[in-house]
């Protein structure tokens, strides 16, 4: 019976090797559950507001409005700011 109780199918060891499964697969889920919620809140805003997307077009594509100038500035080797 021991023997059974310790190391034998549904063993005192493997239920507690289940139970460290089980916590670490709970903080998986956990955290993709957070990065889902991150994912539904920015798909939500995308479709209901047009600053996001506008914010999304000038950073990943470059893009700007009819009559802006687009400046980009950028640090050369020698420190000094050069504009293009």
């Amino acid at each position: 019976m021991q023997y059974k109780l310790w190391f034998g199918e549904g063993s005192v060891r493997e239920g507690l090797e289940l139970s460290r499964t089980t916590e670490a697969q709970q903080l998986e889920n956990d955290q993709a559950r957070q990065r889902n919620e991150v994912l539904a809140a920015e798909v939500a805003e995308l479709k209901t507001g047009l600053e996001s997307v506008e914010e999304r077009a000038r950073n990943e594509l470059g893009m700007v409005k009819k009559d802006e100038t687009f400046i980009h500035i950028l640090e050369g080797q020698t420190g000094e700011i050069v504009e293009q």
